[in-house]
């Protein structure tokens, strides 16, 4: 009998049960529920006897010269450019073969989704500033993070329209672009331009292959390495690399091939992606102080206070007004499988910032406290979104499966439920 085949992170596995995790990962419920695991154990972990063996474990550096880093900025910097890397593909599908393929079908969630990032900015802008608070956060509350929304509205929506999870996944895609474009402007100390010139020739390069169709993981998978080294020496945040390497990757498959090569890498990646990237991101970000004073700074101290407000309120009302403004206004109108009830769902859903608010959030402090309150806030924050989009979507989840019932019921489409007429 031949031996099952081994290799890779799961080779530890026998094939089957192997293959079997990689397609639980590709599931968002199960992205989801690994990730809070992640940040669930961080919290213990950072509150319990053994605390300081977890900041000793997150700032032990590994590496050398300009790759000498500590643990959690190799999470940061370099797993989760596999995350990123996910986007950009995610995003370039839905620009190629999407809802962003069609204008008048993407404006909304477009529109409602850059209004769900101002409000939020605005919100901590002016919370922060009245009370004398570093404004350097501003961005923290901006982003939504697709793993954690997907994977809530995933367990909750068995019978809610697909047009929810296009109008959520829309919005989604356009914050991470948000966010990946304000990380690269705003939050990049000083540039190495050479570096940063090398990257975009890798890039080109990279853009070239993908042009001409050339195949094979032994030429990207090098290249890519030396584009995300590139990127982290120049001084821009290195998951811009993974991003932009999405992003370039080809969305439509050509005649004769079953899958595109952005179909592929996703495939291939987005098990490591949920199961190992951003878990272990979450592991070595998530690890805040839980002590009643810090829990009561996230609303007494500007910073929190303005994260928490900018994730519960400002998205909500940002994306829900913004939704019905270009609704209300111009010829555009709102998805007709989509109720209000459930953009004021979705709209609270989106206040699930994690990830990526984490992420801004070391880069926008310097203070080791104020880092720590801001991210318990960023917890605090998405938690009580999470929550609160829960109760709703379970409200709408109900309603549609009773519609769902009636239907079934007039099997006859008179209106009138079969059982009635019997």
């Amino acid at each position: 009998m031949t031996a099952p085949q081994r290799g890779g992170l799961l080779g530890l596995l026998p094939l089957p049960e192997r293959n079997a995790v990689t397609r639980a990962l590709r599931t968002e419920t199960v992205g989801g529920i690994v990730l809070l695991i992640a940040a669930v154990l961080a919290l213990v972990w950072a509150n319990s006897p053994w605390g300081d063996g977890y900041a000793s474990v997150r700032d032990f550096h590994l590496g050398f010269g300009a790759f000498d880093l500590s643990i959690g900025h190799w999470a940061s910097d370099g797993l989760l450019t596999l995350f990123f890397l996910v986007a950009g593909i995610e995003l370039k599908r839905e620009l190629v073969v999407g809802e962003l393929r069609r204008p008048a079908a993407a404006a909304v969630p477009v529109v409602a989704a850059v209004c769900g990032i101002a409000l939020p900015a605005l919100i901590f802008t002016v919370v922060a500033g009245t009370q004398g608070g570093d404004l350097s956060g501003w961005a923290v509350p901006i982003a939504t993070d697709i793993a954690f929304a997907l994977a809530v509205l995933a367990v909750i929506g068995t019978h809610l329209p697909a047009a929810v999870r296009a109008f959520l996944l829309t919005l989604a895609v356009v914050d991470d672009l948000c966010a990946i474009l304000v990380i690269a402007i705003f939050y990049t100390a000083s540039l190495d331009l050479l570096a940063l010139a090398g990257a975009v020739a890798g890039l080109v390069v990279f853009w070239l292959l993908q042009r001409f169709r050339v195949r094979g993981w032994y030429l990207y998978i090098p290249l890519g390495l030396v584009i995300w080294g590139l990127m982290l020496t120049s001084g821009v945040h290195a998951t811009v690399a993974g991003v932009a390497m999405g992003l370039l990757l080809r969305a439509r498959p050509n005649p004769g091939e079953e899958e595109s090569p952005g179909e592929q890498v996703e495939h291939a990646v987005r098990p490591l992606s949920a199961g190992v990237a951003v878990p272990l991101f979450a592991l070595f970000s998530a690890g805040v102080s839980v002590s009643g004073t810090a829990l009561a700074g996230v609303f007494t101290e500007p910073e929190p206070l303005g994260v928490v407000l900018g994730l519960v309120v400002g998205k909500t009302i940002g994306i829900f007004a913004g939704t019905y403004l270009v609704a209300r206004f111009t010829r555009l109108s709102l998805n007709p499988d989509l109720a209000w009830r459930d953009v004021f769902s979705i709209a609270v859903l989106a206040g699930i910032g994690f990830t990526v608010s984490l992420l801004i959030t070391e880069l926008a402090f310097t203070d080791p406290a104020l880092t720590e309150s801001v991210k318990a806030a960023v917890l605090i924050g998405s938690l009580i979104a999470a929550l609160l989009a829960t109760v709703l979507l379970k409200r709408r989840n109900r309603h549609y499966s009773r519609l769902c019932e009636e239907e079934e019921a007039d099997e006859d489409g008179d209106g009138v439920p079969d059982v009635y007429q019997r």
